[in-house]
């Protein structure tokens, strides 16, 4: 948790496909300011922290985000 965004961040994940963001608590519904990835990302083929795939992720400042591999 950093005071400033984070824009672009690679986490390294072992399933490709869609990612769903499920929770950000910098939703504005939780009086945050919005920043998340737009519903999702799709898991690229660049291999990071020992893992095959990654996530280019949009991280809020003094929050978190959680995602959950598939559509649903």
């Amino acid at each position: 948790m950093t005071p400033v965004p984070q824009y672009g961040y690679h986490l390294g994940v072992n399933t490709s496909g869609f990612w769903k963001e499920i929770l950000s608590t910098d939703a504005t519904d939780y009086g945050g300011s919005g920043m998340g990835n737009m519903g999702g990302v799709e898991a690229e083929s660049i291999p990071t922290h020992n893992r095959k795939y990654s996530l280019r992720l949009t991280l809020p400042p003094l929050g978190a985000v959680f995602l959950k591999a598939g559509r649903i």
